[in-house]
């Protein structure tokens, strides 16, 4: 995977830095494992806006994402690279020998006919899925379950990976993305390797209009607007705004958000980069 520059044709392309598509190799996804997305404009169910900034937008439809891989013991093959408007990871199409088709995330290195597995007792491999217990230390791995059979939540955006790091009795210890350690069941399933697509944090998308292609509106700088509507507005001229803080007042840059005791806390061993 790799980005491009464009040349400076338009204004819009002057410091556009797109992702190439080399790596996939189907342009129409699988017509039974898509569902229609529909678009809330960030209105609730009465029609109130409670969420700003949002609407407009390519229309989408989401694919079903096999984050479980729980048919154990049977081998898929990578039938296709398929791209997925709804993540920033690439998604790899597998078909099994009785015919069902899934999609997985697609890590790296995953080429088209290789074959795929999930289930105790198989080869740790890039694109295998297997418990923690049975991943060799050291191992960088992604789709991470926080509890078993529930499906994969964690490293799951282009590019991550965690690893593990080592195991005590029931638990394994695993190095997220964000440099937090943390104690995860060994009975728990993650997936061999790292999340394709991994040059997608170099991406730059060169104008305001891409943002409302995907679904944004402009965002309104806090400072900007009238005390009434922020704790940093009004202000004589341009003002900072004082202390940066959100709408609700909550502040920001540093301010930490995470419950004192909460319940996951004991789980932790080693909490994540300021």
């Amino acid at each position: 995977m790799a980005v491009r520059k464009l040349n400076p044709v338009t204004p819009g392309q002057r410091h556009k830095i797109a992702g190439t598509f080399e790596s996939i190799t189907a342009s129409t996804p699988e017509k039974s494992l898509l569902k229609p997305m529909s678009k809330s404009g960030g209105r609730n169910s009465q029609g109130r806006m409670t969420m700003r900034y949002i609407g407009g937008g390519h229309k989408r439809k989401y694919r079903f994402i096999d984050f479980k891989r729980d048919k154990d013991g049977i081998a898929a093959v990578v039938e296709s690279i398929q791209y997925d408007p709804n993540r920033t990871a690439r998604i790899a199409l597998l078909v099994y020998p009785d015919g069902e088709k899934r999609y997985m995330l697609a890590p790296n290195g995953l080429k088209v006919g290789q074959k795929v597995e999930s289930g105790a007792g198989i080869a740790p491999e890039i694109g295998n899925t297997l418990p923690l217990a049975e991943i060799p230390l050291g191992t960088l791995v992604h789709n991470i379950e926080l509890h078993p059979s529930q499906g994969g939540v964690m490293a799951r955006s282009a590019g991550t990976y965690a690893q593990l790091t080592s195991r005590e009795g029931k638990y394994a210890i695993v190095k997220l993305p964000s440099g937090e350690a943390r104690m995860v069941l060994v009975t728990c399933r993650a997936t061999v390797g790292i999340v394709g697509n991994t040059e997608h944090n170099l991406e730059r998308s060169g104008k305001a209009g891409r943002s409302r292609w995907l679904g944004s509106r402009p965002r309104v700088r806090g400072v900007a607007m009238n005390p009434v509507d922020h704790p940093m507005g009004g202000g004589e001229g341009r003002s900072s705004g004082g202390h940066p803080r959100s709408r609700k007042g909550l502040l920001a840059k540093g301010f930490k958000t995470r419950a004192k005791k909460k319940a996951s806390n004991r789980y932790i061993v080693e909490k994540r980069k300021k």
